[in-house]
């Protein structure tokens, strides 16, 4: 029986463990982990460093203050996990704004817990790093027999909707809006994401991290699709601050808005997180450009429609 003790300091890293069968062995969590429900239970070895209820433009600007001064944007509770005596403590080298760093981890357990533990990081940028991340983990934990199983499946579900749009011919371009306020567009696996569900993500590029746009550009591309997935962000926290799109010279006039082709997802649970979910955002990415082709059952929970 595997008894290795886990605190995974990343959403998307807790939900790996559970899928591979092992939640039974988590002994802490950050703050930022929520899902699978189960897990709010166990002990949080993480905080920000800042309030949680700020506005889009007032995160942007804390947390460039806080990088400015070399300071983290999160606090490891150290004192915490050493008295759960981790063998494994998972985190990521992805992004210091998204959630805890490697760096973090390091500086606040470096020669400080009273055993040996190992910290695993991920840092994954494209689809096929999000599975080799699912090994890596598996491989950490000795149940890599379970991660073929948890692949084949995720990847058989991502074969059914290339089956299904192999004699589409039609791509519709799609803006993805990783934050509002500066306006970011998003990058890394999200091209990706929906290239396999049939569209073209314009502004970014695959494997590359989010860039910061300009309206203009967007008005310049003017996409069939408008997604709103802003990091971190559920749908109802994204649609008190949809004005600030809305009130974007012009909005109404791109095609997507004229066409009711406005989309809001949950950001926060499915396309920021690189674990088994983003398959499910595959499917909703599908849902929202073929919807005649596609139905997985996510509208009202996993994305909406923008009605004005």
């Amino acid at each position: 029986m595997n008894n290795k003790r886990i605190i995974s300091l990343l959403p998307a890293a807790t939900e790996i463990v559970c899928a591979l069968g092992l939640e039974h062995n988590l002994v802490g969590r950050s703050h930022e982990c929520d899902f699978p429900e189960s897990v709010k239970s166990l002990p949080v070895c993480s905080e920000a460093n800042f309030a949680d209820d700020l506005s889009s433009l007032e995160i942007d600007i804390k947390v460039k203050e806080i990088l400015t001064e070399a300071l983290s944007i999160y606090t490891v509770k150290r004192e915490l996990i050493k008295e759960l005596a981790p063998d494994v403590v998972i985190t990521q080298a992805q992004c210091e704004v998204c959630a805890v760093s490697l760096k973090d981890v390091e500086q606040a357990l470096d020669n400080y817990l009273d055993k040996e533990s190992s910290i695993v990081s991920l840092q994954p940028n494209k689809l096929d790093d999000i599975f080799d991340d699912i090994k890596t983990v598996a491989h950490a934990l000795d149940v890599t027999d379970a991660a073929d199983v948890l692949i084949e499946d995720l990847q058989e579900r991502i074969d059914i909707i290339r089956h299904k749009l192999k004699y589409v011919e039609s791509k519709p371009t799609v803006a993805c809006i990783e934050w509002l306020e500066p306006l970011m567009v998003s990058g890394n696996w999200i091209p990706e994401v929906v290239s396999t569900a049939g569209g073209s993500s314009i502004l970014a590029e695959e494997g590359k991290h989010s860039p910061f746009v300009k309206w203009k550009d967007i008005q310049q591309a003017n996409p069939d699709i408008f997604v709103v997935m802003p990091c971190g962000f559920s749908i109802e926290r994204t649609m008190k601050e949809m004005n600030i799109l809305l009130e974007l010279p012009g909005f109404a006039d791109l095609s997507a808005v004229k066409n009711n082709r406005l989309y809001i997802t949950d950001g926060n649970q499915y396309f920021n997180r690189p674990g088994p979910r983003i398959v499910d955002s595959i499917e909703i990415i599908a849902e929202i450009t073929h919807p005649k082709l596609f139905n997985f059952g996510y509208e009202g929970n996993g994305w909406i429609k923008f009605s004005f």
